[in-house]
């Protein structure tokens, strides 16, 4: 399981799961609904507490990735396979243009 954080203008606003079975699910944070219940981060997913499911990566999110010559160049400087979607999402896209964001998730060990 590979997890990202959604983020929108710097807010989180949820996060993006790529399940074992290959399953995609994105899931808006509870904190952003309350404070931005109308500001969706895509059309075609409004705010909502329902996760979104999906057995390929969402459209949208797959519009973030890089094509052409950079993506090229992002696959051979972190040695991640073109068809790897949710690899290259974490990888390229924190500093993307527009105000979307996909961070890796860190999962920290209580000690």
């Amino acid at each position: 399981m590979r997890k990202g954080i959604v983020k929108y203008n710097n807010e989180l606003a949820g996060t993006l799961t790529e399940e074992d079975n290959g399953e995609y699910i994105f899931l808006y944070d509870e904190l952003y609904i309350q404070k931005y219940p109308k500001q969706f981060v895509t059309f075609n997913m409004p705010v909502t507490t329902q996760p979104y499911r999906s057995k390929r990566l969402f459209p949208f999110f797959d519009g973030l990735i890089p094509e052409g010559w950079l993506l090229n160049i992002a696959s051979e400087s972190w040695k991640i396979n073109k068809n790897d979607r949710m690899g290259l999402l974490l990888a390229c896209c924190q500093n993307a243009i527009g105000a979307v964001s996909i961070h890796p998730f860190i999962h920290k060990e209580h000690e």
